[in-house]
């Protein structure tokens, strides 16, 4: 399975997901420059977090007019991957490949902290390795990281299934005291109806090294691993 990476002007994070998929994972993975128009060689895209085009307008508002960006949108609709994690998440719902939008935290401050999670499902490749209620801690680092959407988007995210982690305290309780930026129901990352397209604000790849004191989102990349390679072996 080979990976890429979008490199925006002003992403940061995209060497940490390459260090992950290329170093701790050992799977092909090349750097995909914002200009770039070809990427029928990727099985997944990685949208990294960082600061697309200085975050400009709006984040991930100029991104998404970027070259890449509709071979990215053509990569999905193939019913290929994608991940979009933290600026990512939120050039994917200025895109359209996800619904809603990242605004301005509630209290209007940059939030750099470690947070619990409640896995919400796991019966989509990206978090199978993970089980159903499981309590995990990963990085965040946003300032307009606060999940909004509609009522009627907001009802068809819950009754489609489609949101897949929750900011949570240890103990799994969802309430307004373990929202670290005011989203709505707690949602720190949701998936299109096929599971494939997943938008996350926290960050996996800050927490897959046992060097940095956590390996809770390495999950993440081994569950989707082992899809694919389950895939591989299945008869034609």
């Amino acid at each position: 399975m080979k990976f890429g990476i979008v490199v925006f002007p002003g992403s940061n994070c995209d060497r940490d997901v390459a260090y992950v998929t290329q170093d701790l994972l050992n799977c092909p993975t090349r750097m995909v420059w914002h200009e770039e128009t070809d990427i029928s060689d990727l099985d997944v895209v990685v949208l990294p977090g960082g600061f697309s085009y200085g975050d400009y307008l709006r984040c991930g508002a100029i991104a998404q007019f970027s070259p890449i960006m509709s071979h990215v949108i053509a990569h999905a609709k193939q019913g290929k991957f994608v991940l979009g994690i933290c600026n990512g998440f939120q050039v994917l719902t200025e895109t359209g490949l996800l619904p809603g939008a990242l605004v301005r935290n509630r209290d209007l401050h940059f939030i750099c902290d470690r947070v619990p999670l409640k896995i919400e499902r796991t019966d989509i490749p990206w978090t199978s390795a993970y089980a159903t209620g499981e309590m995990i801690t990963l990085p965040v680092a946003h300032g307009e990281g606060r999940y909004y959407a509609h009522t009627d988007t907001l009802k068809a995210l819950e009754d489609g299934n489609q949101i897949v982690f929750r900011y949570a305290n240890s103990s799994g309780e969802i309430d307004e005291t373990s929202n670290p930026n005011g989203s709505v129901n707690n949602i720190a990352g949701i998936c299109d109806r096929t599971g494939k397209i997943l938008g996350m604000m926290p960050h996996p790849e800050r927490a897959s090294d046992p060097l940095l004191g956590s390996v809770d989102g390495i999950k993440l990349f081994h569950g989707l691993l082992a899809f694919m390679n389950q895939q591989r072996l299945q008869p034609v």
